[in-house]
């Protein structure tokens, strides 16, 4: 009984101390590496078939805290053509969603150095939430069970070959969903989903014929909330090795390391440290990444792409 006490008040706390609360769809520390994840147009904008995995471990040693598990596949399916395929699942206390969308975009070129790139986002999830007696406060919830949410978003995305910037919704549609924000210690509430908005951006510029530096930012609004603020400066050395740091406004501290096996695997990491009241019941974030391109002879002999 006093366990169960004990992690309702530090849920309670984790979710009326910080503004994560507002924020409904999943974060990635890694965002500019999992572009797909948040804008549909990025969809074959590599030039090859890539495939991204992630693994994120939110706010160890608080039970119920955030995980989130993405796949991205992506290629090129014509001249103009992209298609993407990104599959997520996240967890959070009582609640999990799936989910499962395809990616389809369409590149313009606007000059011998630039390109724009519109996308469509189409699919769907699945939320589940089990108020089991560890979590359950208000007898008059019921539990969900396999309640599936459409979804229907869209992406712009502009890019030349050292700089991107992109807008993009990934859901129009605001169905019934598990609201983070009624999720404390004496409600848990389903309530309607809130429009995201995501802009994204970053310029490589070369220090030396060794060194590579990128900033970039990922800003996230939704309706009704607070906007997030991701800023990350990254550095890519001897086209092997990445090394970074990234702040999240008024949240969190991160350092990234990627390591470039071959010219095509990818590995990369990331540990947050929360900079919130939060920070003294967890052990910080992790999250894993690792991306796989199968790239043509022609492609070989190229650098690493950095965004």
């Amino acid at each position: 009984m006093y366990l169960k006490l004990k992690i309702v008040l530090i849920l309670f706390l984790v979710f009326s101390a910080t503004n994560i609360s507002a924020q409904q769809d999943p974060q990635y520390t890694n965002y500019m590496f999992n572009t797909l994840s948040v804008n549909s147009a990025y969809a074959g904008s590599r030039g090859h078939f890539s495939v991204t995995a992630l693994h994120r471990t939110q706010w160890v040693g608080i039970d119920g805290a955030p995980q989130t598990q993405s796949l991205t596949i992506e290629s090129p399916i014509g001249r103009n053509l992209g298609l993407g395929v990104a599959l997520v699942h996240d967890k959070l206390g009582p609640s999990r969603e799936t989910y499962l969308d395809a990616n389809l975009s369409y590149t313009i070129r606007l000059n011998n150095k630039s390109r724009l790139s519109f996308g469509l986002k189409a699919g769907g999830r699945l939320l589940n939430v089990d108020l089991f007696d560890g979590f359950q406060t208000n007898p008059d919830v019921a539990s969900i069970n396999n309640k599936f949410l459409p979804t229907v978003g869209a992406g712009l995305y502009w890019r030349n070959e050292k700089t991107y910037f992109g807008v993009s919704v990934p859901n129009f549609l605001t169905d019934k969903h598990f609201d983070r924000d009624s999720f404390s210690s004496d409600n848990f509430d389903v309530s309607a989903e809130r429009l995201h908005y995501f802009v994204i951006g970053g310029k490589v510029f070369d220090l030396s014929s060794t060194i590579k530096f990128k900033p970039a930012f990922l800003g996230k609004f939704v309706v009704g909330a607070p906007a997030i603020v991701d800023l990350s400066a990254n550095f890519m050395f001897y086209d092997k090795l990445r090394l970074g740091v990234a702040y999240r406004w008024d949240d969190s501290f991160s350092g990234l390391i990627g390591l470039q096996i071959g010219p095509k695997l990818l590995l990369g990491y990331a540990y947050d440290l929360t900079t919130t009241r939060l920070g003294d019941f967890n052990s910080g974030t992790h999250e894993i990444m690792l991306r796989f391109e199968l790239l043509t002879k022609e492609k070989q002999l190229k650098s690493p792409r950095f965004f």
